[in-house]
């Protein structure tokens, strides 16, 4: 494992976003999965990113994970520019995937040192949250077995232990519960909130729409590539129009799928 130190290089404003997005845009041929999108993220901000299937989430994410090249417009984290510092801004973010594509011939330790590897991560760090994180998240006793034994679940907490370990100051979630059983979901939730009140920001997307309401800050929708409303509960309450309701009213509203309503009446008269 490399032996350099996990301290990150501080060359930003305090007040600064910790993630801006300026007329984010990624076309596919003539299709256009996201349509100048611009919007921000906090320092110990939860922002929730949400939308129907097929709106431009995942691409939005591959992009800010440096995964995919925008056809325009411009990502910047921690005051620096994806673009012309793709290094650096990967090294301060954390990525966890809706699918964790892993090294299946690598045990889970393994695995944990070739990530504390890329990051330059301190050997002490590494040792200190490596033994929290399998702890917590039951994976002591398979630390030492090949991946490829794992389970979806175990592998998606082996990812998001990975990340949690680097102390990365955004991290970036797609879908973050899929395959977790209910403990280990509570345990995901808590340390989301728990690194949040220490400062790191958490741009998350996810379909369910209860994990938004209860952990985000802020939250932007996204239809058809384009954002179409973004703010807290309150906020999205006055663009839908609707007083005292949940974020699923909300998000039928502002998404259009209040035809919704006549499908279950259908369905349940039928």
């Amino acid at each position: 494992m490399n032996q350099g130190s996990n301290k990150k290089e501080k060359t930003w404003p305090e007040h600064a976003p910790a993630m801006v997005i300026k007329d984010l845009t990624k076309t596919f041929g003539s299709f256009t999965a996201v349509d100048s999108i611009n919007l921000d993220v906090n320092r110990g901000e939860i922002f929730g990113f949400l939308g129907p299937n097929g709106a431009g989430k995942t691409t939005t994410i591959k992009m800010i994970a440096g995964l995919l090249k925008p056809d325009s417009g411009q990502i910047s984290i921690n005051n620096r520019s994806l673009a012309s510092e793709p290094q650096k801004c990967k090294q301060d973010t954390g990525y966890i995937p809706d699918r964790p594509y892993l090294f299946e011939k690598l045990t889970g330790f393994e695995f944990l040192q070739f990530i504390a590897s890329l990051y330059n991560l301190a050997p002490d760090t590494f040792n200190k949250y490596t033994a929290h994180y399998l702890n917590l998240f039951d994976l002591l006793d398979w630390q030492h077995h090949l991946i490829e034994s794992y389970s979806h679940g175990m592998r998606q907490k082996l990812i998001i232990s990975s990340v949690f370990m680097l102390e990365s100051p955004l991290i970036v979630v797609d879908e973050p519960m899929v395959g977790l059983d209910p403990k280990s979901a509570r345990i995901v939730k808590e340390l989301f909130k728990n690194h949040a009140a220490r400062g790191t920001s958490i741009f998350l997307s996810t379909h369910s729409l209860e994990i938004a309401e209860e952990l985000c800050d802020r939250i932007g929708i996204i239809l058809n590539g384009s954002l179409r409303a973004m703010g807290n509960l309150k906020d999205l309450e006055l663009e839908a129009r609707l007083q005292h309701s949940d974020l699923e009213e909300i998000f039928l509203e502002l998404t259009g799928a209040y035809e919704l309503q006549e499908i279950i009446a259908a369905l349940r008269t039928g």
